[in-house]
């Protein structure tokens, strides 16, 4: 019980969560996260209860990735950032519980994946964010710019508003993230990002809007299209 009360706290919190860039900014807070989950649980059809399962996987799968590459290249801002994808997996695990649904990542270890695709992507991102610090901050906006498009497509798909609520903040917080890498990106190489998945357009909105929860809902290529 006091796990639960903890978790749920959490999520009513997770817009609050920081996520430092090598400058020290911190991330806004949401205006959703005032809220917390007070009402009695809806019932979720399959196509929610499969949603949940998904981002649990995705955010775990942010998390691995940040931490593999924190240890290899030791740059603070992956640290920084896995911290708040454990709150994010966390808040989707919590979710899952309090619906009685199977949560797949249960008996999964680190860098392990139910979701064949999720597993794929794992050992695609940490082979490529292995090549060097930039390719690492690639990754790292790859990682977000993913999980805005999935986080912004299944928010449309569900009037849940214990969901709605949780996949909002962790928009609010991939949109920081998305903000932290790019600009830690342009403060290490001097390069600017090019978007892999979202529309130029949306991407620039997301970045060019601090503290804020901008940027539109196109992508570019889906889940796992675009450049690589």
């Amino acid at each position: 019980m006091f796990k639960k009360m903890l978790i749920a706290s959490v999520i009513s919190g997770l817009a609050l969560t920081s996520v430092a860039t090598v400058a020290g900014a911190a991330e806004a807070q949401a205006p959703s996260a005032q809220t917390g989950i007070v009402v009695a649980p809806y019932a979720v059809s399959p196509a929610e209860a499969a949603s949940l399962q998904f981002m649990r996987e995705e955010e775990k799968l942010a998390h691995d990735v940040y931490v593999t590459l924190y240890e290899q290249w030791g740059l603070r801002l992956f640290n920084n950032i896995a911290a708040s994808e454990q709150t994010h997996t966390n808040a989707v695990a919590y979710l899952l519980d309090r619906y009685g649904i199977d949560d797949p990542a249960a008996d999964t270890g680190f860098g392990e994946f139910a979701n064949p695709d999720l597993q794929a992507l794992y050992d695609q991102l940490v082979e490529q964010g292995a090549r060097s610090v930039a390719d690492a901050l690639k990754v790292g906006l790859a990682i977000e710019e993913i999980d805005i498009l999935d986080l912004q497509k299944r928010l449309a798909e569900t009037s849940n508003t214990d969901i709605q609520r949780v996949y909002g903040s962790l928009e609010f917080g991939s949109n920081n993230h998305l903000r932290a890498f790019a600009g830690n990106l342009k403060s290490q190489t001097g390069e600017t990002y090019a978007p892999q998945y979202l529309t130029q357009a949306a991407y620039d909105a997301i970045v060019g809007a601090a503290g804020s929860q901008g940027g539109g809902n196109a992508g570019r290529g889906g889940r796992w299209g675009g450049r690589r």
